[in-house]
């Protein structure tokens, strides 16, 4: 779904302006070299949207005489932007505005506003460290995060295990979801490890992806299907919603969940197949680890600091550790 969404609005932005401008038009037409010290050779750097920089055209915007040229040449030259920069802070920052106003009908009924804050801060992170790909990625891991979350959700209200707001996340959820993600995202950003490294902290993003959609999946299916609950340290038979508790339902959906953005990431070129299956293993590892300490430990006496974004936090950086050490096993198995 997410992926489809995404195909549709770049063809129609795509179609939208090879219609308004021919095909043979010279990009100089939009692009003119801006050069703050005149005796200084121009470079690259100083290339600026020629119409943005003229305050009579930006005044022709705000008149009734603007044309609908003008006002799709700065789209064309965001368009070009984000092609030409994708590892740029400027291209992931514009690319995010874009996504996020278009998306907006989808963040609000997922996010609370604080929530949609510190997503655009992911999502900025997110395209500046692993580009598209990693985005594409994220963005499955909201929507099917979010249709999960809004199954049967007036049954799950009736009997007290709904989430809260709806299912409209806070900032919290959205750090405790992302946290090792964003590590892993600034660790590639500035080259810890170098080359030998890099691939890591892509399958550790990717893992702790899969991590934290499995274990939503699988809990948010298990209050709405689950017949029988089992509590993870003894088995014994528990009402649905009850931390640690897991059933059959929801286990078997949270591994076709972790399956699914796995076979994302691998589609998209972040993982190779081995890595898709390494990222699935260590979720199910995490997601299994993650019921024992909320079944022994969550917010219990001595342990009310440990509340359900701290537990997404301890459960995703699992996930994606043990997906790091199961490649490096792996990779020094084959040396």
């Amino acid at each position: 779904m997410a992926i489809t969404l995404a195909l549709i609005t770049t063809s129609s932005l795509s179609n939208s302006i090879s219609k308004t401008f021919p095909s043979n038009l010279n990009k100089s037409t939009f692009f003119s070299t801006f050069n703050p010290n005149p005796a200084q050779k121009p470079n690259k750097n100083h290339q600026i949207y020629h119409k943005l920089s003229q305050p009579t055209k930006m005044a022709e915007f705000l008149t009734a005489k603007s044309s609908p040229t003008d006002l799709v040449a700065p789209l064309s030259g965001a368009i070009n932007l984000v092609q030409s920069n994708l590892a740029t802070w400027q291209s992931a920052v514009l690319s995010n505005v874009v996504i996020f106003v278009l998306g907006s009908p989808i963040l609000v009924s997922g996010l609370s506003i604080s929530g949609i804050a510190a997503a655009f801060l992911l999502g900025t992170l997110t395209w500046r460290s692993f580009g598209p790909p990693g985005f594409l990625l994220v963005a499955t891991y909201f929507v099917f995060g979010t249709l999960a979350t809004k199954v049967k959700m007036a049954q799950k209200e009736a009997e007290g295990v709904a989430e809260k707001k709806k299912g409209r996340r806070g900032p919290g959820s959205v750090i405790g979801s992302s946290a090792a993600g964003c590590v892993c995202a600034i660790l590639s950003i500035y080259g810890i490890g170098g080359k030998e490294l890099s691939q890591l902290w892509k399958l550790g993003f990717v893992a702790s992806f899969c991590t934290k959609l499995s274990d939503t999946v699988s809990s948010e299916i298990g209050k709405a299907y689950g017949k029988t609950t089992y509590l993870v340290t003894t088995f014994k038979v528990v009402s649905r919603g009850t931390e640690g508790a897991v059933s059959v339902e929801g286990t078997i959906a949270g591994l076709l969940a972790s399956i699914l953005l796995a076979i994302v990431g691998c589609l998209n070129g972040q993982i190779n197949l081995t890595g898709a299956v390494v990222c699935i293993l260590a979720s199910q590892i995490a997601n299994f680890s993650e019921s024992i300490i909320g079944a022994l430990f969550q917010e219990k006496e001595g342990f009310q600091w440990l509340n359900n974004d701290a537990v997404n936090i301890i459960n995703i950086s699992m996930g994606s550790i043990l997906a790091i050490l199961f490649q490096q096993v792996l990779n020094r198995s084959w040396l």
